[in-house]
């Protein structure tokens, strides 16, 4: 009987471990839960332009067309453009927006339409669609963003019409119960000039969610035509008025340009295919707040080789080249960074006098709010820039001849190479840049052009002006040094 007993009172021991043990690592949760799909956090997709020239692999194809899928069909006829997916609050499931375009309408506008999960139904439902101003596809930016202070995301949507004019589009909701859950347009603007959303800064209380916060004013600047200064500007200042549920016209600022030489202004701006790529085809040094030269920061661009360089933390990254269209004051140009594909950049340019640009970058479709960005601001020609304001910096293009175990190389001040070795000869581009403490050429050979061609050495000076470049690799541990043998160049008289 004690035999019994003891070893009843070890098998209940041996349960009770069992179940704490079960109860403590959650291994319960799998018979009784469904497994539960990890949340996706918002994320903005930008397609592929109809018909486009990018160049691209079938396996970014297949990654752009998995990320343009809706939660439901579209209608026939209805070609999509860029998907922007929302978590909903005090749940997982998510509202999805779409920006698509009729197929029979090529000039048409752009549309959004918003998809939401149905309880009831347990599926996916279009429940409404808008037109916006914009009509280029491969222009748009969808964004979601508090600009009201009702702690509720409006809907941007960013892009350029048919006559070359930026446009911004802002849709509201309504309440989520009832008839009215859908959006209604509260701002349109349609600009020969630029857009901005002047982010202001919001009250401690509404950071914590406990009230609302002031709304963002909208900045928009047009040309001023009763001025005869093709450079002169009006600054509108649009303000969210809650009673109409409108951005309404508060103010309106004109703004006097450069004084500088019309004819030549109406030449850049004519519209002309290539006059103004021609003018910026140069290299561009970033100008600081304070009116500086800043040669730590400076963009290259490249027509004619489809290429536009940016520099800038000791960093250097390249951009191909896909589209530019005219705009009133200058150019809007769609790049693709040559190492990182789904990473793409909208640049607007802007004349301020003939011999300096404004820029405004849009880097990965997510609309810029804030007045500086990091690549935002003026920049001025490098060939302006005087000897104390450029310092001990590299300078990124020469026009120099050497001698080599290559061949004989020569560089050109435009960023082009020739390499000769005996019967070949062979072009490329090159740039000279520094990281850190070292000076560092890349080679680009005009052949390929992938990212696999591109070469980069470090620089070591010797006697008589000639370099000795070592091949090294920039990473993320910094350069490397790839223990190759070192190649002289010797300056040719």
């Amino acid at each position: 009987m004690k035999k019994a007993f003891l070893s009843f009172s070890i098998a209940i021991a041996v349960i009770c471990i069992l179940i704490i043990v079960i109860l403590a690592t959650g291994f319960w949760k799998q018979f009784f839960y469904p497994k539960v799909q990890e949340q996706q956090r918002t994320r903005i997709v930008t397609p592929r332009e109809i018909n486009s020239p990018w160049d691209v692999d079938t396996a970014e194809q297949m990654i752009w067309e998995e990320r343009l899928k809706t939660n439901v069909a579209m209608e026939d006829g209805e070609i999509v453009i860029a998907v922007l997916n929302q978590e909903l609050e005090g749940g997982p499931t998510q509202e999805q927006f779409a920006a698509y375009r009729l197929a029979a309408e090529a000039d048409g506008p752009v549309y959004i339409a918003c998809i939401e999960y149905d309880i009831e139904s347990r599926e996916y439902k279009r429940i409404w669609s808008g037109a916006a101003a914009a009509s280029r596809p491969e222009t748009i930016s969808l964004f979601a963003q508090d600009i009201i202070g009702d702690r509720n995301s409006c809907i941007l949507v960013t892009g350029m019409n048919n006559r070359n004019e930026h446009t911004m589009t802002i849709f509201r909701r309504g309440s989520r119960q009832g008839p009215d859950r859908v959006f209604s347009k509260i701002a349109e603007l349609q600009i020969d000039g630029s857009i901005i959303i002047q982010e202001t800064e919001r009250s401690f209380a509404y950071q914590h969610g406990i009230s609302s916060g002031v709304s963002y004013p909208i900045l928009a600047y047009s040309h001023d035509s009763a001025s005869a200064n093709i450079m002169d500007q009006l600054e509108t200042v649009y303000v969210f008025n809650p009673a109409a549920n409108q951005y309404e016209r508060k103010t309106v600022t004109r703004i006097p340009g450069s004084q500088i030489e019309q004819r030549k202004v109406r030449e850049l701006l004519s519209g002309v295919p290539g006059v103004f790529e021609d003018f910026i085809n140069d290299l561009w040094y970033y100008v600081s707040p304070q009116g500086t030269l800043d040669s730590r920061q400076y963009l290259y661009f490249n027509p004619a080789g489809r290429e536009i360089i940016f520099f800038g933390d000791e960093t250097q990254q390249v951009f191909h080249w896909q589209n530019s269209m005219r705009t009133r004051y200058g150019l809007f140009i769609t790049s693709q960074n040559i190492s990182i594909s789904t990473l793409r950049r909208r640049i607007d340019i802007e004349l301020e006098s003939l011999d300096s640009i404004r820029l405004r970058v849009y880097e990965d479709v997510r609309l810029k709010i804030t007045v500086s960005e990091s690549w935002d601001g003026s920049y001025r020609r490098a060939g302006t820039m005087s000897k104390q304001e450029a310092g001990p910096s590299v300078k990124p293009a020469v026009d120099a001849l050497y001698d080599s175990s290559w061949g004989r190389l020569q560089f050109f001040n435009t960023g082009e190479y020739t390499l000769n070795s005996g019967s070949s000869a062979r072009k490329g581009r090159y740039v000279f840049f520094k990281l850190g403490e070292q000076n560092l050429l890349e080679l680009r050979p005009d052949h390929g052009g992938e990212a696999a061609d591109r070469t980069v050495y470090r620089i070591d000076t010797a006697g008589d002006a000639a370099l000795i470049l070592s091949r090294v690799r920039l990473g993320a541990a910094g350069i490397q040094d790839m223990l190759e043998g070192q190649i002289t160049l010797t300056p040719v008289e």
